[in-house]
């Protein structure tokens, strides 16, 4: 199954790539983004993994409280769905006939 988690209270100084390892052993990652404050460029403290499992709650079971670098993952589902809106693509407009 494709999931998409939130990864909240991120190292400071964790990359895209450091958050996509920390959940690589967990099933196969196929993006990891640290959100980047526009203004000051450095991390909001949030990210997004978008991976496939066999068991979601599994996952959140063995990251969530995670100590990295220091802090402790809170990792859940994202309200996100995945490969949809965000930074993931274009969003596309409803038609006048209300389908897409």
């Amino acid at each position: 199954m494709r999931v998409k988690l939130f990864v909240g209270n991120l190292p400071w100084r964790m990359t895209s790539d450091d958050l996509g390892n920390t959940f690589a052993e967990h099933g196969e990652v196929y993006s990891a983004r640290v959100v980047i404050d526009r203004d000051t460029q450095r991390s909001r403290g949030f990210g997004f993994v978008e991976m496939e499992v066999d068991n979601v709650e599994q996952v959140i079971e063995a990251t969530n409280g995670l100590e990295v670098q220091g802090r402790q993952l809170r990792v859940n589902e994202s309200d996100e769905k995945p490969g949809f809106g965000g930074n993931n693509g274009p969003r596309r407009a409803p038609r006048d006939d209300n389908r897409y």
